[in-house]
């Protein structure tokens, strides 16, 4: 059994806001945030939808990694990937000279989008079917 002394040191929450513990977390998260996520994430929306199951295992345990070194919360791929789609594809469907603009259907209800019909899986997981889906629910 830990004591809690030993117990407050695996979570910075615990430390005072101008500790120098607390300090290097946040260097170490800003790090993080900064440098890992940024490669992680670029051009996402083009590549995570095909990426393979084993692929996807691979790159949460980067994040996971990340997380035990900074001892902080970090938001999953999974996440990442929905909320970058979901702004993309909002960003399409506000701009009507967007050239993929007109992908996008509003249904006669006005509230959902149309779905695009892919005839391949490997269609079906790319930017677009994945995006309709995505702001159906």
């Amino acid at each position: 059994m830990r004591s809690k002394k030993s117990r407050n040191l695996e979570n910075p929450t615990f430390f005072p806001k101008h500790s120098e513990i607390y300090t290097i977390y946040r260097i170490l998260c800003n790090f993080y945030r900064c440098t890992i996520e940024s490669i992680l994430t670029g051009c996402m929306t083009a590549w995570y939808g095909s990426c393979t199951d084993l692929d996807r295992k691979a790159l949460q345990r980067v994040v996971k990694t990340a997380q035990h070194i900074t001892r902080t919360e970090l938001p999953s791929m999974e996440d990442l990937y929905s909320q970058r789609l979901r702004k993309k594809a909002l960003r399409i469907i506000k701009d009507p000279h967007h050239p993929s603009h007109k992908l996008f259907f509003l249904l006669p209800s006005g509230r959902r989008y149309r779905s695009i019909l892919a005839r391949t899986r490997r269609f079906g997981d790319s930017f677009f079917p994945r995006a309709v889906r995505l702001l159906k629910n």
